[in-house]
């Protein structure tokens, strides 16, 4: 199988990969050095088959006890676990303590315990003994461990030690520094000048989409991931990029065939699970999305990103049916969940609004501002559950207060007042309020009103739309 990967894709890797598993398979000798032994583990924990991987590494330190490679190797499973006293031994395992990985590994240990300082102070040193033809590629790994640790910041800081070059590896390297950096532009700039040397790579054309994804730019992330996918049909990055600019985009019938599509390929990820359901709910397949949010919960894990959104979603689709019971205790679910518990309470009055448990919801949206303070974003949800609970006149009245309240200082909830007073049929109102929300808040603007203007308009055009709409 194609792995996008060029060492991997390699005739040479392949020929290497065909001969080890010729040699298991048959019982014979494995004739390889550690070095080569380590690339086969690799393979294998790259395309998920952890089981050969670990006989592969295994295989090579029984051969070569102390080898650097293969304990390398070790080292970062190790750290995956965050077993930090098990990565310590295995480096002092390694036999020749004047290769670079040797410091390279005692720098990663430091940095996985957030002891950046000393981790540089380290690599500095080994920077000065390492010969001046050899400081490029030096810098280049010192930025990829940092980068591999999201320290980026440290990553462009080596960058700037090299004397540069016009190398792809650099330039992608660049690419991704500036991604993490939050410099989107920056990185699908970089990526394009790759892509003009190299159409036909999926890796550039998914750091490109990746990059226009987060600038906001879903159209083009969703045609950069086509390439990609023209190129590797299967390639499974590109699919879920373009299902989730898909999803942004609010075409949830396309989004779901690609997240379906996604999951056939690599199943058992709460994230595809969760927008899976998400899609359904969307398209008002209720019994369908509880199915899938329930397979999601099923997959989540403590830790995960997603886990306090499983929940969330469960208990709007549980709502929605009219099934309070089910619904609250998807909420009860989080009490002992990392999460913003003020967000909770409002949920859970939300979902009490909507089943017309209205002194249970008032309760809960009181608790929620006594336990925040009075937070902003607390009060503005309460205001918007009032909303879609179809309280528009108390909505509209506490809108007032909430802006009196913060006033110039918050850039949030215009779009939401302005939906009021197109309710109420206070139109002036309306266009005063819309031309704030365009103005401080677009993103917010798109998410809530989009649905009363044409596709293709920008929010900071909705203004302009409606005013000349209204004046005919």
């Amino acid at each position: 199988m194609k792995t996008g990967d060029d060492y991997f894709d390699s005739k040479e890797f392949r020929e290497l990969l065909a001969a080890y598993e010729e040699s298991v398979s048959s019982g014979q000798p494995i004739l390889m050095d550690a070095d080569e032994l380590t690339d086969i583990a690799d393979y294998y924990h790259y395309i998920a088959d952890d089981e050969r991987a670990d006989e592969a590494i295994n295989q090579a330190l029984a051969l070569s006890p102390g080898a650097t490679s293969p304990l390398v190797y070790k080292i970062h499973e190790a750290l995956a676990d965050e077993d930090i006293e098990e990565a310590q031994n295995l480096i002092e395992q390694m036999l020749d303590k004047s290769d670079p990985e040797y410091t390279y590994m005692q720098a990663e240990v430091l940095i996985a315990q957030n002891k950046i300082d000393e981790a540089d102070e380290l690599l500095r040193q080994e920077f000065l003994n390492t010969p001046t033809d050899e400081h490029n590629d030096y810098v280049m790994d010192v930025a990829n461990l940092y980068l591999d640790y999201g320290v980026n910041d440290k990553s462009y800081e080596w960058m700037m030690r090299s004397a540069g070059n016009n190398s792809e590896d650099f330039k992608e390297l660049m690419g991704h520094i500036m991604f993490g950096l939050g410099k989107f532009k920056d990185s699908e700039r970089i990526f394009n000048e790759l892509l003009d040397r190299n159409p036909y790579s999926t890796r550039y054309w998914n750091a490109l989409a990746n990059a226009q994804f987060m600038s906001e730019d879903y159209d083009n992330s969703v045609s950069s991931s086509e390439y990609a996918m023209a190129i590797d049909p299967s390639d499974s990055e590109s699919i879920l990029t373009k299902a989730n600019g898909l999803y942004r985009l609010s075409n949830y019938e396309e989004a779901l065939k690609y997240y379906q599509r996604y999951n056939e390929l690599s199943p058992n990820y709460d994230f595809v699970r969760l927008q899976i359901g998400i899609c359904l709910l969307n398209l008002n397949q209720q019994d369908e999305a509880i199915q899938e949010l329930e397979l999601a919960k099923q997959l989540t894990y403590d830790g995960s990103s997603y886990q306090v959104q499983i929940y969330q979603e469960l208990a709007f689709a549980y709502s929605s049916k009219g099934m309070l019971k089910e619904a609250l205790a998807n909420i009860d679910e989080t009490k002992e969940l990392e999460c913003d518990h003020n967000d909770m309470e409002v949920l859970r009055g939300h979902i009490l609004l909507e089943n017309r448990q209205w002194a249970q919801a008032e309760e809960c949206f009181k608790q929620a501002v006594r336990n925040s303070e009075g937070a902003q974003n607390v009060l503005l949800r309460i205001i918007v559950s009032l909303y879609d609970n179809k309280f528009v006149s108390p909505a509209y009245t506490l809108f007032k207060k909430y802006f009196q309240i913060y006033g110039p200082d918050t850039k949030d909830g215009y779009a939401y007042m302005a939906l009021c007073c197109w309710d109420l049929k206070k139109t002036e109102e309306f266009l005063h309020y819309l031309q704030l929300a365009v103005e401080s808040n677009p993103n917010e603007a798109h998410m809530v009103l989009h649905h009363m203007f044409p596709e293709d308009l920008e929010p900071q055009d909705y203004y302009r739309y409606m005013n000349d709409k209204l004046s005919i």
